[in-house]
């Protein structure tokens, strides 16, 4: 018998072998990991590198297309220009504003009372 593109005799058979592996014992406990695993630390200076580099990335892009459109080059449109470039803004004034709070912490670290 078809029952929705499915023969009922796999589905009892699926079934059959879900019961048998249910009621298997288990050959092996399982292992409780107590220590978590190495991870590579984040080093700060590595994570700030590679923000200013998307920044500068974005920026010669936003002038690489700027530059296509003034020569005339017909595969860039205005709207792609405009994009990059706002992308390119927005990219760097939040990088100036996180050097701003990192300049302020900075402050605050330097005038605290040891």
């Amino acid at each position: 018998m078809r029952t929705g593109g499915i023969d009922s005799s796999q589905i009892q058979s699926m079934i059959a072998q879900l019961k048998a592996h249910a009621t298997r014992p288990s050959l092996t406990p399982p292992v409780i990991q107590t220590e978590a695993p190495a991870q590579p630390k984040a080093e700060f200076t590595d994570a700030l590198k590679t923000a200013l580099d998307s920044v500068n990335a974005s920026q010669r892009t936003a002038e690489g297309m700027s530059k296509q459109f003034a020569s005339g080059d017909d595969s860039v449109s205005l709207s792609d220009v405009m994009i990059a470039q706002q992308k390119a803004s927005i990219n760097f004034q939040a990088t100036i504003q996180v050097r701003n709070k990192l300049v302020s912490a900075y402050h605050d670290i330097m005038n605290m009372q040891v």
